[in-house]
């Protein structure tokens, strides 16, 4: 390389560096010291390796480029910016401000550019993994003998709080036993942390560790000058394709501040003005000028625009030659890459004889291989719990990360990384990707969960055993506060299914939701199946509530509102109370978010006004019935945790029976 080249790239990298000091001095908040010493690889990877096109962020067949270690977010957003992205010099200079483009941590759907919505550490680890394992089931399905059109790595860029966090140790563990070679990740590994030293609590050899699980692992000694070290590192690993690799990169936090380099002071806040400057200094800059892009550094990151124009019209063309040779395939990874779901998808949905016993879940799970043989891009799986979740895809196969075949992905006992994958695989794109538990591990995955609510991911959990109706395995595996807690997460709707005709509607209502998670609360004991025929039709669940049975005569005294098991409970007790001569409604109440979200006239259809005796039940905290009982209604559940014993024992002593909820009425009268 020549002299002016090298010098060239290093004005780039002191670009992305003071750029960095600048924006966070005048914001007065944020993380300086990630992008002083990360600037270098995030360059060498940018600039030589990357495969993206700045003019359509969104283009199918990019790289992948995960800033795992959030924190770092104004690295980022200076790659976008002096990358051509559209993310304007105003909306870098309104960072962490309100409405900004350029929030603290980079959000996705916010601003172009960013994959994932990354800070609570380890979780864009595990998203990049997801992504890795998207790219491979997209190519499985629609790649052809000489027509490739999808081929991509991910890369993530990681620091020492994301390999310390479980999640991360979860889905690389996973990353290395499928052997997804076309994942990258590059290791900030500056030996510092917000609260000093690494060594106060880190202190163990994460290369052996990742090697461990399969990784390929490579050094860099000096990640804050030897760019040709770092290129040459991300080629190896480009070239590795039997397993992902962890590139270790030595740098120094807070590179060039000659007071704070090294220090856990210039993780968090920023340098100060005197400290700015002489790190300028240091750095061969004018400490005179501040947020500047010299003219030749800005002319050397756009070159990125027409090199990504020229990249993805290649891309194109192929594309069309793929779309004469396999035009049904063609307009098959349009549709999944738009997220739209084929028409006719929910034909053929089973359905399930009155009166009889069925478990939710296994009727869920009916309706979801149901669903599987027209919705393709439909894959998951389960943590080591599929023969109980009944998740498992008849015929599906195992998931392979070398050739991206097979729909069943064993996740292991790694709940919390399940999550996170899965929320990479729908950031990737093109896969419609589902998970399942027991009901009481949600408590694992809650992180991730949040991240896809946030985000508007549609990711479908399905959480089984749902209840102390699970019985003998006892308390600490019968979720009891969880289905509110969930509830309280703004954008996941929990969807606790009231037969099995509710629980096949569940899934059609989880695939047609595009606007965040769902989860499908299921029970493991059998209960009844309603008879359409007489109740209302089980569609009534996209409503969230509805009438399943009218009060004689059509005016009710009695309200019973009921969600999952005790639907039926609801159901018999109303039969004694009509007995009674006291006109009684059951609603069933199966996704109360999607239930606030109706016109308040239906609502109040539903649950009108002026009848105010109201009884809820459901075989978990009471917590939140109020908003729909009132404050003369009684909540019927269970506020404290379960025990073991059979279901109907459980079921028995703590009162959800239907002689109580038939007394709990008849007070209200």
């Amino acid at each position: 390389m020549t002299t002016s080249a090298r010098e060239l790239d290093l004005l780039c990298i002191n670009t992305l560096r003071t750029l960095a000091i600048d924006v966070v001095q005048k914001a007065d908040s944020g993380h300086p010291g990630l992008p002083l010493g990360a600037a270098p690889m995030a360059w060498v990877l940018w600039n030589r390796h990357l495969k993206h096109s700045p003019s359509d962020p969104s283009w199918a067949d990019r790289d992948r480029f995960v800033l795992s270690a959030g924190h770092g977010s104004m690295l980022l957003y200076g790659l976008l910016h002096l990358h051509g992205y559209p993310l304007s010099w105003d909306e870098v200079m309104n960072f962490r401000q309100w409405g900004s483009k350029t929030p603290g941590h980079p959000e996705y759907g916010l601003t172009p550019g960013v994959e994932a919505t990354t800070g609570p550490l380890g979780q864009g680890h595990a998203n990049a993994v997801g992504m890795a394992m998207a790219e491979r089931a997209l190519a499985a399905r629609f790649n052809k003998p000489g027509h490739t059109i999808v081929d991509h790595f991910t890369y993530c860029l990681v620091g020492d709080g994301d390999v310390m966090e479980g999640v991360a140790m979860e889905a690389a563990s996973l990353a290395g036993h499928l052997k997804l070679g076309k994942l990258i990740c590059l290791y900030d590994s500056n030996d510092v942390t917000l609260d000093g030293p690494a060594k106060l609590s880190f202190t163990e050899d994460v290369g052996k560790r990742y090697e461990s699980w399969g990784w390929q692992v490579l050094h860099v000694a000096d990640g804050n000058g030897d760019l040709d070290a770092i290129d040459a590192a991300i080629r190896a690993a480009k070239a590795e394709t039997g397993k992902p690799t962890l590139i270790v990169v030595k740098t120094t936090i807070g590179f060039g501040s000659p007071n704070k380099a090294g220090k856990s002071s210039s993780h968090g806040s920023p340098l100060g003005k005197d400290e700015i400057a002489l790190t300028k200094k240091a750095l061969g800059w004018d400490p005179e000028k501040s947020l500047w892009v010299p003219d030749a550094a800005r002319a050397k990151f756009l070159e990125a625009v027409e090199a990504g124009k020229k990249t993805q019209a290649a891309w194109k063309a192929s594309f069309d030659a793929y779309a004469k040779a396999f035009p049904e395939l063609a307009r098959e990874f349009e549709r999944v890459m738009k997220g739209e779901l084929p028409q006719g998808f929910k034909d053929g949905l089973p359905t399930f004889a009155a009166g009889t016993g069925v478990e939710t879940r296994t009727a869920a799970g009916q309706a979801l291989n149901a669903l599987a043989l027209k919705v393709p891009e439909l894959l998951g799986g389960d943590a080591d719990l599929g023969g109980s979740t009944k998740t498992v895809l008849k015929d599906g196969g195992s998931f392979d990360g070398q050739t991206g075949t097979g729909r069943n992905i064993h996740f292991g006992v790694r709940e919390h990384a399940m999550a996170a994958i899965a929320n990479g695989m729908a950031y990737h794109g093109g896969v419609r990707p589902f998970t399942a538990t027991f009901f009481c591990f949600s408590d694992y995955m809650r992180p991730a969960v949040r991240l896809a609510a946030m985000n508007h991911l549609p990711v479908v959990h399905v959480w089984t055993h749902d209840s102390i109706g699970l019985g003998e395995d006892g308390p600490t595996h019968q979720p009891v506060e969880h289905l509110m807690a969930l509830r309280a997460m703004p954008n996941l709707h929990v969807v606790r299914p009231g037969d099995a005709a509710e629980a096949a509607e569940a899934w059609v209502y989880a695939l047609e939701r595009k606007e965040g998670p769902t989860g499908l609360v299921l029970t493991r004991q059998k209960i009844p199946v309603f008879d359409r025929s007489t109740f209302a039709p089980a569609s009534g669940l996209h409503r969230g509530g509805y009438v399943l049975v009218e009060a004689s005569g059509g005016t009710p005294k009695v309200l019973l509102l009921g969600t999952g098991s005790e639907l039926q409970l609801c159901v018999k007790a109303r039969e004694e109370l009509e007995k009674a001569g006291l006109p009684t409604r059951v609603v069933s109440m199966p996704c109360l978010e999607r239930f606030r979200a109706q016109p308040k006239d239906y609502q109040a259809q539903v649950l009108p006004k002026d009848v105010t005796a109201r009884v809820s039940v459901e075989a978990g905290v009471t917590l939140g019935w109020e908003r729909y009982v009132g404050d003369r209604g009684v909540t019927i559940g269970v506020d404290g945790y379960g025990a073991s014993a059979p279901d109907k024992v459980l079921f028995e002593q703590y009162g959800l029976t239907v002689a109580k909820v038939v007394a709990a009425a008849k007070s209200l009268v």
